[in-house]
């Protein structure tokens, strides 16, 4: 299993490119195996990684994740690719629907169908990326067009599922996907077989399994629990998390958050990825307000981690 780093905001601080340019470089010097960024309400995730990819040689980067609605996939497909340009090929596009208080509340348009928005938009996306050409006709999109972007390749997709129908579109149809507050026990029993299954019945490769998280390395377990509560609580009443941590059966974030010290943190990652996560998403945070001590620790454990291989 593959570790790799998010990168943005801490703590709720925001962050300018100079400075997400450090993370990113400061990810790669460490060894993070992919730099992630959400694409929420501040800066756009494409283009900044675009410009991290001029900065950086080795580390992969990628959206986790980018949504759909507001973004035409002809749109999505020529400013990922020529983001991959960017990057000499280290650029993975990791795209989500998002929540209907964000596309129906803010933006005003209609979550009604979701799943068939994100299967057409899949029909013109993923054949833009592969080969530059799309002819579809659908209920939502009817595309002909071309893409031609000098010095990119095409990209992976991952797609954010959480559901079993659009887990199965994103093993049938994309790389793979990427999750985020799901724990062990649903990824077990739910997210990679389903996936995996999907995948194996439309003849395409084993997924990318990428799985993200809070992490926290500490001995103040219940404390940093506790906090984990307080700043990922909006994560706990958007529906599509909160069916994920109702079927793992725990209250909220807090419950999914890995939490620990060395050895019991180095083991929860352990099991992540003999159940067959390929790739663990780490989103460290304190076990209190401004302690940067257990932020630090962890980003220790994880980088020894990565010297042994884990």
């Amino acid at each position: 299993m593959k570790l790799s780093m998010g990168v943005g905001e801490i703590g709720g601080k925001p962050v300018d490119i100079n400075d997400l340019i450090a993370q990113a470089k400061r990810a790669e010097a460490d060894g993070f195996a992919t730099a992630w960024m959400a694409n929420i309400f501040g800066i756009d995730a494409m283009t900044a990684l675009a410009l991290i990819g001029r900065e950086t040689s080795r580390i992969a980067l990628g959206t986790g994740v980018v949504p759909t609605f507001p973004r035409h996939p002809t749109v999505m497909a020529q400013q990922a690719l020529t983001t991959q340009a960017a990057c000499g090929g280290r650029f993975t596009l990791g795209i989500g629907l998002s929540h209907q208080v964000v596309i129906e509340f803010m933006l005003g348009l209609s979550y009604a169908k979701s799943y068939t928005h994100m299967k057409e938009y899949m029909a013109v996306l993923a054949p833009l990326i592969r080969s530059g050409s799309v002819s579809y006709q659908g209920s939502e999109y009817r595309v002909n067009a071309n893409i031609n972007v000098p010095g990119a390749t095409p990209c992976p997709i991952l797609l954010a599922a959480l559901a079993p129908k659009m887990l199965a579109l994103a093993g049938s149809e994309a790389d793979g996907t990427i999750t985020w507050m799901t724990g062990p026990k649903t990824l077990r029993e739910h997210t990679i077989p389903t996936i995996n299954a999907a995948a194996a019945n439309a003849g395409r490769p084993k997924p990318r399994v990428v799985v993200g998280l809070p992490v926290c390395v500490t001995e103040q377990t219940a404390k940093a629990r506790e906090f984990a509560g307080q700043m990922f609580q909006i994560y706990g009443g958007l529906p599509s998390y909160r069916a994920m941590l109702d079927r793992e059966g725990v209250e909220g974030p807090a419950g999914v958050a890995i939490v620990g010290n060395e050895d019991a943190v180095s083991a929860q990652l352990h099991h992540l990825a003999e159940i067959g996560v390929t790739e663990f998403l780490a989103a460290p945070f304190p076990a209190a307000p401004d302690d940067r001590e257990s932020v630090e620790r962890t980003r220790t454990l994880l980088v020894k981690l990565i010297q042994k291989g884990v």
